[in-house]
């Protein structure tokens, strides 16, 4: 806990959370790397995979979550993710803390272009990655709107004031990082106490894919044909003799049948029917 000397003992990580974000790999970073990003790396793996600096990652997480909360109104933060892996990181981290978010593709102009039907002034962006929401990150840089990134080892720095050194492509290296900054806002809000564990599962926010949750249920249901086919089946029990006795119940309860039939036919033909067109 040395590289936490900066942080207050309240701010400071738990054993699980580093756990986490090593198991989720949140400090692997790519073969490539940008020289603003140097003092964030710890080193280089013999494969050439740049190792990034989790205390640093904490440290940018905690000051980003106290940017969020500096913002008066939630609404005015925004979330964006044009990478899939971020899409449902996005949208939960938004339903819980109460921003706005934008999963998918960046319109251009929704920052600048007043015409356009999703224009938006927010007071801060947080992008998944400077690279993928480049568009997103230069319009900010257009009506002065600072910036917090998830940036890994070769991500650009260019107009992002906050930038948090994490592995911004792996699935739940994402949904893991955008989990931490929620919980963070919320207890920086006094919403979430920190002596009890936050309700909201992180799988909430790993990005499920649809291929795999219909594999999954075709699975379920395969398994559920096979117990069905093991059960017994009754309907060897059933009664067969009954249906004849019921056909005749039911001639003799309409009683539609032999004369029955003629007399109910005939009262309906030939008289009434002329004594009808006369009286016409």
């Amino acid at each position: 806990m040395a590289s936490f000397a900066s942080l207050p003992p309240v701010l400071q990580p738990k054993e699980e959370d580093i756990q986490m974000m090593l198991s989720a790999g949140v400090h692997t970073g790519t073969r490539n790397s940008d020289s603003a990003m140097q003092e964030y790396i710890w080193r280089r793996r013999n494969d050439g995979v740049h190792i990034l600096n989790i205390g640093k990652t904490w440290e940018k997480l905690v000051l980003a979550a106290r940017v969020i909360v500096a913002i008066e109104n939630p609404e005015d933060v925004i979330a964006i993710s044009a990478r899939p892996y971020g899409m449902r990181a996005v949208l939960k981290f938004s339903h819980y803390t109460g921003a706005q978010s934008i999963a998918g593709r960046f319109t251009p102009g929704t920052f600048t272009n007043q015409i356009t039907k999703q224009f938006r002034e927010p007071r801060l962006l947080i992008v998944t990655d400077p690279r993928t929401d480049s568009q997103a990150v230069k319009e900010a840089s257009y009506v002065n709107l600072p910036v917090i990134a998830f940036c890994d080892s070769d991500s650009p720095l260019q107009y992002v004031d906050v930038a948090i050194p994490a592995n911004n492509k792996g699935k739940y290296s994402i949904g893991l990082l955008y989990w931490l900054l929620a919980r963070e806002v919320l207890r920086l809000r006094g919403s979430v106490s920190r002596s009890a564990d936050w309700d909201v599962p992180v799988d909430l926010f790993f990005h499920r894919d649809v291929e795999e949750l219909k594999k999954n249920e075709e699975e379920q249901a395969q398994k559920a044909e096979e117990a069905a086919g093991v059960a017994p089946t009754y309907d060897e029990a059933m009664p067969e003799a009954a249906e004849p006795a019921i056909e005749g119940a039911a001639a003799e309860a309409t009683g539609f049948e032999g004369g029955d039939a003629a007399a109910y036919g005939t009262s309906w033909e030939g008289g009434d029917q002329q004594q009808a067109a006369s009286e016409w």
